[in-house]
């Protein structure tokens, strides 16, 4: 069974509960018509560059691939026996692009480590 997260970059200020709503649409399939959020893209192209997802092949951390990349958020399904450092990996990309993470497991919700320094 994979691990799932997805990294959102949402407007500042946005709560777990818009993060959850914003979820929400993307299950029902409503996705909005704009331009990749800047940080969205930082973050597919610095995370598969360390772990490429295109051509799928077996030793990378994904259970699915291509990753699914839309205008303001990636989701990410992970073998269940990917390393640690990928999660690290994701966590501090996360923050470098202050993007929030949802773990859809239990539905929780995190800020971006930047943002929980500060």
């Amino acid at each position: 069974m994979s691990f799932d997260l997805s990294v959102w970059a949402l407007h500042d200020g946005a709560t777990p509960e818009d993060v959850r709503a914003a979820v929400r649409r993307c299950r029902e399939g409503q996705h909005a018509e704009r331009y990749p959020d800047p940080r969205v893209v930082g973050f597919y192209r610095a995370i598969t560059a360390s772990y490429p997802d295109r051509p799928a092949h077996q030793g990378t951390p994904w259970e699915v691939s291509p990753l699914h990349a839309a205008a303001d958020h990636v989701a990410l399904s992970l073998v269940p026996t990917c390393d640690d450092q990928v999660l690290l990996d994701i966590e501090r990309l996360a923050g470098e692009y202050d993007l929030m993470l949802f773990d859809p497991q239990d539905g929780s919700v995190y800020p971006p480590p930047s943002r929980v320094a500060r």
